[in-house]
């Protein structure tokens, strides 16, 4: 999050509110076109596993509006297109252009055309009316974003009174001998891999240091229900290297 001296995080480093979007853009438009095989790689495929987790935890059914934040490539997108069928809509979205571009294509490639659309936009400032969604969903793109609080504020604004809001992002796993072992991929393999298959170690350095850097699970549990989420609860997932949060706009 930001704060008064209008600083805020990248990774571990200090840098201004105005900047790091700019820095975020990078590293997406530096790792866009092997973005899917990365995950693969740096997760050993259990990435698949999670999206699951929460595709399930999302309750989307046919018929409803659902919101894609950060949609990457698509993975949530596409099973959301399934779930809510030709009477449903489902908005993909992302701030980065490279990224959404890479979406839209494997979109059109599945065929998934009629009950899908593509829009660039900043999660802290929504563009919709209030009430708009039945589902706004973010896979591993909360911690990216400069001001949570405003983010979390602006999703709650554009839920419909029912809607539910769904966080899958990497988390706190609980000391012990696994977190030492997942310290030692995160800073020691992630960005030799990063260098190896996407020509960017720098990047996956970031990532490393922009999960330490994110709130932990109950942190994250009082921003949503200080946004004004009702049912708070969240899943830890691979002993908490991810975690699902889920809350609802009663």
């Amino acid at each position: 999050m930001s704060n008064q001296d209008n600083t805020t995080h990248f990774g571990y480093e200090k840098v201004s509110t105005a900047d790091k979007q700019n820095r975020v853009k990078d590293v997406f438009d530096s790792v866009a076109s092997r973005y899917d095989i990365m995950n693969d790689l740096m997760s050993l495929g259990v990435h698949r596993l999670w999206k699951r987790y929460a595709i399930e935890m999302s309750g989307v059914r046919k018929g409803q509006q659902v919101l894609d934040l950060a949609a990457g490539t698509g993975d949530l997108s596409s099973r959301f297109s399934t779930l809510v069928g030709d009477d449903g809509f489902v908005l993909m979205s992302d701030i980065n252009a490279a990224m959404l571009a890479q979406g839209r294509e494997r979109m059109l490639e599945e065929g998934r055309v009629g009950n899908i659309g593509y829009t660039q936009i900043n999660a802290e400032s929504l563009p919709f009316a209030d009430n708009s969604f039945d589902c706004i969903s973010i896979g591993f793109g909360l911690r990216n974003v400069t001001d949570k609080q405003t983010a979390l504020n602006s999703m709650f604004a554009a839920l419909r009174p029912g809607g539910r809001a769904l966080i899958l992002e990497f988390s706190k796993p609980a000391p012990g001998p696994f977190k030492a072992l997942y310290d030692t991929w995160s800073f020691q393999v992630l960005p030799k891999l990063g260098k190896l298959i996407a020509s960017d170690g720098d990047s996956y350095q970031y990532l490393a240091e922009s999960i330490r850097m994110h709130p932990d699970q109950e942190t994250l549990k009082s921003m949503m229900q200080e946004a004004g989420f009702e049912r708070c609860d969240y899943r830890n997932l691979t002993n908490g290297v991810v975690a699902i949060h889920r809350g609802y706009k009663l």
